[in-house]
């Protein structure tokens, strides 16, 4: 029986959940495995080291501290922006999330953290920055 190494490519199912049990993501509720290669650079580190060795069929819960999945929350992230850049009828809710563009017209996302009638502070941090994360892992198919 094989097992993953790094440079292997492989199919898994995957539910992600924080530390009070909430659901943030679930490959099997789309439908679709998340197919990446193993050390490439591309998935949040704990989850390239949770998936090394496992075996087709295997299944693992792993959590992930927040230093090997989206880091700590950084203070710079946050940042204020006059309200009148948002025009008048532009509806601003705590909690709410923005898109913008950035110095290469890419979008960039952004949480609303605070609203006044002179400013809009924004919050620049990935959404699970900070936390810890648990997922619990099918390995569908070792590829190649």
């Amino acid at each position: 029986m094989s097992t993953v190494e790094k440079g292997t490519k492989v199919k898994v199912h995957y539910i992600g959940t924080l530390d009070d049990g909430t659901e943030f993501d679930n490959s099997k509720k789309r439908g679709t495995t998340l197919d990446f290669q193993v050390g490439a650079g591309n998935m949040i580190k704990g989850f390239d080291e949770a998936v090394t060795g496992m075996g087709e069929g295997e299944v693992k819960t792993v959590t992930i501290p927040s230093t090997e999945a989206y880091g700590a929350v950084e203070a710079d992230a946050f940042t204020d922006f006059p309200r009148t850049q948002f025009g008048d009828d532009f509806e601003l809710e705590v909690g709410g999330v923005v898109q913008g563009s950035g110095p290469q017209g890419q979008p960039i996302m952004a949480r609303v953290t605070a609203v006044s009638e002179e400013t809009v502070t924004l919050d620049f941090n990935h959404p699970l920055a900070g936390k810890d994360l648990t997922f619990e892992i099918e390995l569908i198919e070792i590829d190649g």
